[in-house]
């Protein structure tokens, strides 16, 4: 049964948006969605995105507060011990629901416990780039770079234990250890600054719009995007494995969670209401533009657990720690 049908029969069973007749009606105020990282990264852009078009849906207004800060762990915090009425949500990702308690010697939060998922959004991968001015133009002349001049050059990341993070990790670890400093932001917009301020030569963002525009004007210069495939929003830039880095994949998924305890009315008046902006044109359009693909796995609650079992591998293999 496809999970449209699912949520359609589930709203069948209560009051109309699934509250009880005698309750109060949601939403009767705005509804806040959190996003845990800066103004201009991949995941605010998403959560942006998201947003406007909830806003268009009868009756919904949905705001969004950037609260940036320890790799989206504070952000994430905030919403887990928040009140479970549905009035705050969290666009939460790979990194807030998988990496950080994970890597973390002493988490604030259990990215599954703590939440409950609304609905999955979409999956953008990360890139790699460079400053337009530094001497590297593909994957293999920045390898060539680093090696001949160890520990001078530092890749920036949106802050430590986030996947952008990782993804420089990944890449100095498929890259034969490089000796690459990590340089850590709070969030991918405050990196991408200090990128084409010449402040640092290479950072591992997640795909954006935002991005793929500064790399259009020539601000900064995306050497390799980390998907299995090319872009259908940048067929032109080729994926770091087709440059010889085996298995360098890193999608970020995005998704919408509430805090655990979330009434089931209220959780399912949110779902139906996601699924009519997952199938408009425009919003699918507007990820595209993003550099992001719609997300809809048949059994959500899986692909996440599957995530997590990769990253658990991954961050074993490059012994990564914070």
């Amino acid at each position: 049964m496809k999970k449209r049908q699912i949520l359609a029969i589930g709203l069948a069973m209560v009051a109309p948006w699934g509250m009880a007749a005698d309750a109060p009606a949601f939403p009767d105020k705005p509804i806040r969605l959190i996003v845990p990282f800066g103004p201009g990264g991949g995941g605010d852009i998403i959560g942006r995105t998201w947003a406007k078009y909830m806003s268009m849906e009868p009756g919904i207004n949905v705001v969004v507060e950037n609260k940036a800060g320890a790799g989206g762990a504070i952000g994430t915090t905030a919403v887990a011990r928040a009140k479970a009425d549905g009035y705050t949500l969290l666009l939460g990702t790979s990194t807030t629901q998988i990496i950080n308690p994970a890597v973390s010697p002493a988490p604030t939060y259990d990215g599954m416990a703590d939440f409950a998922l609304v609905d999955m959004i979409s999956t953008n991968p990360t890139c790699i780039i460079v400053n337009p001015k530094f001497p590297a133009s593909n994957v293999k002349e920045l390898i060539a770079l680093v090696q001949a001049n160890p520990g001078k050059y530092a890749y920036g990341s949106a802050g430590p234990g986030t996947i952008t993070n990782l993804t420089g990790e990944l890449f100095k670890f498929k890259a034969g250890k490089l000796a690459l400093q990590h340089a850590a932001y709070k969030g991918g917009g405050p990196a991408m600054a200090d990128l084409i301020a010449g402040h640092i030569p290479i950072i591992t963002p997640i795909l954006s719009s935002s991005v793929l525009a500064l790399h259009r004007a020539g601000k900064a210069k995306i050497i390799a995007v980390n998907s299995q495939t090319r872009l259908k929003a940048a067929p032109d830039i080729p994926t770091a494995m087709e440059q010889g880095l085996d298995d360098m994949r890193v999608e970020v998924f995005n998704a919408v969670f509430a805090p655990a305890g979330t009434p089931q009315a209220v959780m399912s008046m949110l779902a139906a209401a996601s699924q009519k902006v997952m199938t408009n044109p425009s919003f699918i359009k507007d990820l595209e533009k993003a550099g992001a693909e719609l997300l809809s796995p048949a059994d959500p609650k899986a692909y996440v657990m599957q995530e997590a079992a990769r990253w658990k591998d991954l961050i074993k293999a490059i012994g990564f720690r914070l």
